[in-house]
């Protein structure tokens, strides 16, 4: 049995001595659990980089020693991939892959299709458990969580990958993998030797239909970091943080798959933008969206039909269908084109879903060119926060979103105003002015479908 015997009863404590109870013996014998604040000590530990600057990224700039991370994603989007990528990029040694899912033979195939082992040959994989070593990268083919913390102790490794948290089984807990319990048992307790032995672990999980990571929602809590790997249903992958108590969530990762595994796309560029084209068709207008530290320049799509049925419907899966809805309704209340009886699609050019709250300017617009038929002209995209009052609020990084629209060759911005309030007029109807070279400035969206569109919009019938 690897690691030596074990003590024949399951309460034995791996981390040291039993607790005491909450009677009075801490107090009796002088002792002091807490600890002042101003007492601890502030590690700065330097981040250990990943290898993939893409995952980086998502980590806020690297993985932090003692901490855990989820990683959850659809099964075949390419979780494991990442993962023996992630190993094989690792500067320096100490790499632990954990595998319950696969055999130590296909996991050594994948990583010779991803070019990871070179010309070596792993050793010690057979009459070890499934364990190989070279380059760093070690192989432990096992589900059992005490055969698991048993190597933990003798190889302790820097970085160790549970591909999945699912199939791990400790017998406390149960003796069917994938339980409620097992899972908390098993996170609880990777999590422990984590912060104990300052190392970083990696767990996989798996995920629901409605792309939630499985399980308890406790799960979540106990870690460290959620990272959410999605795809576009294209080539496109998009690795996103939902928690990280190191960093920041907004950053994204973006990846494309091939054969040899995933790219990594540090500059995005005209992904986004749905191809060259002259004038763009209507429906269609560009926005630059400001994710993380990056501005991305997006197309948004809008698409409205009359409807099926006695109530109209949005579908859009990139955008928040509440936020469609709300709007078209700021639309129909300010402009006076109706919706109420029209289906409304909505799509985002390379299927990457959009938060920012500068996304509703163009997303009017979209929804109005789709309406009317007005094509938006070449050459203008549009950003701005819509309020239910039909203004255009300020948004945030607006330098860095005009530095990435004149990179991508636009020429005019329509976005909200920077000077003074003043007199908006009936139904703030404010007139607008360019503010600067190329940045057109509005404060109301009519007087934004006014610049875009020009005295010749129209109102459908």
């Amino acid at each position: 049995m690897r690691g030596g015997a074990r003590g024949g009863g399951g309460g034995s404590s791996r981390g040291g001595g039993s607790r005491r109870g909450g009677g009075g013996d801490a107090t009796a014998a002088g002792r002091r659990r807490s600890t002042p604040l101003n007492a601890v000590s502030a590690e700065h530990s330097a981040r250990i980089s990943s290898g993939l600057g893409e995952l980086d990224r998502a980590l806020g700039g690297g993985l932090m020693p003692g901490s855990t991370v989820l990683v959850g994603g659809e099964p075949g989007i390419g979780k494991s991939t990442l993962m023996l990528q992630m190993a094989g990029g690792v500067r320096g040694s100490g790499v632990l892959y954990v595998s319950g899912e696969e055999s130590a033979a296909q996991i050594r195939q994948r990583a010779d299709r991803l070019g990871l082992t070179g010309d070596g040959h792993s050793e010690g994989g057979e009459g070890s458990g499934g364990r190989g070593r070279g380059d760093g990268l070690s192989l432990l083919c096992a589900s059992d969580l005490e055969d698991i913390l048993d190597e933990l102790e003798v190889v302790a490794p820097r970085i160790v990958i549970v591909d999945s948290v699912q199939t791990m089984i400790a017998a406390d807990a149960g003796s069917v993998p994938g339980t409620v319990n097992q899972i908390k048992y098993v996170t609880h307790e990777l999590t422990e030797w984590a912060r104990r032995t300052r190392a970083c672990v990696l767990m996989v999980a798996h995920v629901t239909k409605e792309g939630q990571i499985a399980g308890p929602k406790v799960v979540e809590h106990m870690v460290d970091a959620v990272l959410l790997f999605e795809h576009s249903g294209s080539d496109l992958r998009f690795l996103r943080a939902t928690k990280n108590r190191f960093g920041a969530i907004e950053e994204v990762g973006i990846f494309t798959m091939d054969h040899r595994g995933l790219i990594e796309l540090s500059d995005p560029g005209r992904v986004f933008l749905g191809g060259e084209r002259g004038v763009r068709p209507a429906g269609v207008v560009a926005a630059p969206c400001y994710e993380g530290s990056r501005v991305l320049v997006v197309e948004i799509q809008a698409l409205t039909v009359p409807a099926k049925g006695s109530v109209s419907r949005s579908f859009s899966d990139r955008i928040d269908t509440r936020r469609v809805t709300r709007v078209a309704a700021v639309l129909e209340k300010h402009v006076g084109v109706r919706f109420s009886d029209q289906d409304i699609y909505v799509n985002v050019a390379g299927g990457m879903r959009i938060q920012d709250v500068a996304i509703d300017l163009p997303l009017a617009l979209a929804l109005y060119s789709a309406r009317t038929g007005l094509g938006v002209p070449a050459g203008t995209l549009a950003t701005g926060e819509l309020s239910l009052a039909g203004e255009i609020r300020p948004i945030s990084h607006r330098t860095q979103r005009e530095r990435a629209a004149k990179e991508m060759g636009f020429t005019r911005i329509v976005g909200p105003d920077a000077t003074p309030t003043g007199d908006t007029g009936s139904r703030g109807r404010a007139t607008a002015a360019a503010t600067d070279e190329g940045w057109h400035g509005v404060r109301s969206l009519p007087a934004a479908i006014t610049a875009v569109f020009g005295e010749r919009n129209r109102r459908p019938e």
